[in-house]
């Protein structure tokens, strides 16, 4: 997608959100699956659009994990490692998960996806979609890994 292409893409998507209060996180959500990531002049595209500075954009993609500077294809496999996760094991599967993972899936630390309950937890996202997986063993996170 060339420069021209890409800007006229985050145009419309900041249009989408424009009448709605705190679009910020919306928008990004929206450019992060439409174009891949959220690179800088994306960030001071929106910025301008919003009456935000470049710095608070940037704030806001680099403090979630939803959010890339740089596109990548690969599907990626969120594995939480919180600490309601670590007291149920998650520790123990990240070598098996990184191992199952290798460079085919993106394998990625988050800290809480709100399953604290039925941890460990991993989150799949991927052409298949976005799914949240629970009460995961070494076997179950390997073949999460492998579905990606």
């Amino acid at each position: 997608m060339n420069d021209t292409t890409r800007a006229q893409t985050v145009e419309a998507i900041i249009a989408t959100h424009a009448r709605t209060e705190g679009p910020l996180l919306p928008i990004l959500h929206d450019v992060q699956h439409a174009l891949g990531c959220v690179d800088a002049a994306t960030e001071a595209q929106i910025a301008l659009a919003l009456n935000l500075s470049r710095a608070e954009v940037h704030g806001v993609v680099s403090f979630y994990h939803d959010f890339t500077e740089e596109p990548d294809p690969r599907p990626c496999v969120q594995l939480c490692r919180a600490e309601a996760c670590q007291a149920r094991g998650v520790e123990a599967l990240v070598a098996a998960a990184e191992a199952a993972a290798g460079k085919r899936v993106r394998l990625a630390t988050v800290y809480c996806l709100g399953l604290c309950s039925v941890g460990p937890a991993a989150r799949a996202i991927g052409p298949g979609g976005d799914h949240l997986h629970a009460r995961l063993t070494a076997d179950t996170l390997a073949q999460v890994i492998e579905n990606a």
